[in-house]
């Protein structure tokens, strides 16, 4: 997979980007849903990737900066024609490289705490991240897991 720097309001990714904003609608509480739209991951503290492979989109992802060494992952998504492929993983690991390469020394996420969310919580986890209280605006709710993994901890 090729993993470039993208425009979320591309085209070319945007049939992903609503596939992750269903995802999240149509399995969390509308209070409780935290996708980002075209706009905010425009915001210049956000950083949006898409993944490649074979001329296709298969996945997308983002980085937020929170503060100068604590980072967000945001719409991290693939395709579902493509998954089980290594594709997530991929871009998650994209992902903390680059978040290290610009001195992070922290970065967390918040995503479904429910079973359609299984699969991305066990890919996190196994990536060393591991549950946390809310960080920056969120907020306690019921349907939410909150993640971080320390970079210093973990091998580049």
């Amino acid at each position: 997979m090729r993993i470039v720097v993208d425009s979320p309001a591309s085209p070319d990714v945007r049939p992903l980007l609503e596939a992750h904003w269903r995802f999240a609608a149509d399995h969390t509480e509308p209070d409780e849903v935290h996708a980002l739209g075209v706009a905010e991951l425009l915001d210049p503290s956000v950083t949006f990737f898409s993944g490649w492979s074979e001329g296709v989109p298969v996945a997308i992802g983002a980085l937020k900066q929170i503060d100068e060494t604590h980072y967000e992952l945001k719409s991290m998504h693939s395709a579902a024609a493509a998954r089980g492929r290594g594709y997530g993983r991929a871009m998650l690991q994209h992902l903390l490289t680059v978040a290290r390469r610009r001195g992070a020394s922290r970065v967390s996420l918040e995503t479904g705490s429910t079973e359609p969310f299984a699969a991305a919580l066990a890919l996190y986890r196994s990536a060393g991240f591991e549950d946390c209280e809310p960080f920056a605006d969120y907020a306690p709710d019921r349907g939410n897991s909150f993640l971080t993994l320390v970079l210093s901890e973990q091998p580049p």
